[in-house]
């Protein structure tokens, strides 16, 4: 495998860990195993940092892979990125928020926020995936570049 696909492919793999975990602490909680679903959550929690840490080291340290497909698929490309990102985004910040209030056993606020924290994740796990495929597997990656150049496509 090449050394430049090695990375993305440990850090999805994270991302994925961490929406598995989630979906079997989401099935915990309506179990009523409350303990279990804790420590889940954590690990989850935990999944998630892993991959923005290898993530965030290697857009630092190496930058991030331009998208190699078609010229005309670039535009649909970038907006699906772009969405990508947002979710991502998102997510992480409702992550945050969502641990916080569970474990501040604010749990008014921690039911209302779960459900919808876990689906934003879910979705970002899955176009996290696409983001990945379309990058490394179904086109050859295009120029490691900047985070802004590679989104971009310039």
């Amino acid at each position: 495998m090449n050394s430049l696909v090695l990375l993305p492919t440990i850090s999805t793999t994270f991302i994925v860990l961490s929406a598995i975990t989630v979906a079997i602490g989401w099935w915990q909680i309506k179990q009523r195993k409350i303990e279990a679903h804790k420590k889940t959550m954590f690990l989850a929690a935990i999944f998630a940092l892993i991959f923005f840490i290898i993530y965030a080291s290697r857009t630092i340290f190496i930058g991030n892979t331009a998208f190699g497909g078609p010229d005309n698929l670039k535009i649909y490309y970038t907006i699906f990125l772009i969405f990508h990102i947002f979710l991502a985004t998102t997510g992480a910040v409702f992550g945050i928020v969502t641990l916080y209030t569970g474990y501040k056993n604010n749990l008014t606020k921690h039911r209302k926020l779960g459900p919808v924290t876990s689906v934003i994740w879910f979705f970002t796990a899955i176009t996290g995936v696409a983001v990945y495929l379309l990058l490394y597997v179904f086109y050859t990656g295009g120029e490691t570049t900047s985070t802004i150049k590679a989104i971009l496509g310039i």
